[in-house]
């Protein structure tokens, strides 16, 4: 009965060792197919960086018959997407997602410029929305008026949106803050060379910008 007993214990134990085992086993194999898939996010966001480099010395030269069909925003849009998902798997804090939000913040800052000559040389009026952001949790509002640009950025595929994180330690960044005079009072809106504070939904930025009605399609 004893040794019956023991064998019982032997077999309870073998089974959750094995179940332990295989736990452990599954659990380091999806920890490593994460690390793989956010290299490889990581190598495809860079690959984007190299490729949006090379398009900026191309669009420089453009005409103004040219001047809406750039590629840059679609993917400027698709990077922002991928850094999007790094932030929700690595945190927001993470040292190389932040590494990555300072390459695609100077990249944007660099689109922004070039299609500001654009529009000069051009004789269009820019239509264009600069958004500053937190995610240092004392911005309630900010995630909500980021879905308010998103889907502005669906409904108006030709209307620029740029969005920045305040905090970000980059010396463009700063620069661009203290052009536009931008409070820690956010979010931030720069539309029309002003800054306006403060969650705006849908119409008060269409009314911002009087002109988008007549400038910009409207997707179906």
């Amino acid at each position: 009965m004893e040794q019956l007993g023991l064998k019982k214990y032997a077999l309870v134990f073998v089974i959750t060792s094995i179940i332990f085992g295989v736990a452990f086993l599954l659990s380091n194999f999806v920890y490593q197919k994460r690390v793989e898939e956010m290299k490889s996010l990581t190598n495809q966001i860079s690959l984007n960086i190299l490729s949006s480099e090379v398009q900026y010395n191309l669009l420089a030269e453009t005409s103004c018959e040219q001047e809406n069909d750039s590629l840059l925003s679609g993917e400027l849009d698709t990077m922002s997407e991928r850094i999007a998902h790094m932030e929700s798997q690595r945190g927001v804090n993470d040292a190389q997602v932040l590494e990555l939000k300072k390459s695609y913040s100077l990249l944007q800052i660099k689109d922004y410029l070039l299609l500001k000559k654009v529009k000069v040389k051009c004789k269009s009026s820019p239509l264009f929305v600069l958004y500053f952001y937190s995610n240092q949790g004392e911005c309630d509002d900010c995630k909500k008026e980021g879905y308010v640009l998103t889907d502005m950025r669906k409904e108006y595929p030709e209307l620029r949106i740029y969005s920045f994180d305040y905090h970000l330690d980059i010396p463009a960044i700063k620069t661009l803050r203290s052009i536009y005079k931008v409070k820690e009072t956010l979010p931030a809106l720069i539309i029309g060379e002003k800054t306006h504070y403060g969650f705006k939904n849908k119409e008060d930025i269409e009314t911002l910008l009087p002109d988008i009605k007549k400038q910009l399609t409207k997707t179906p």
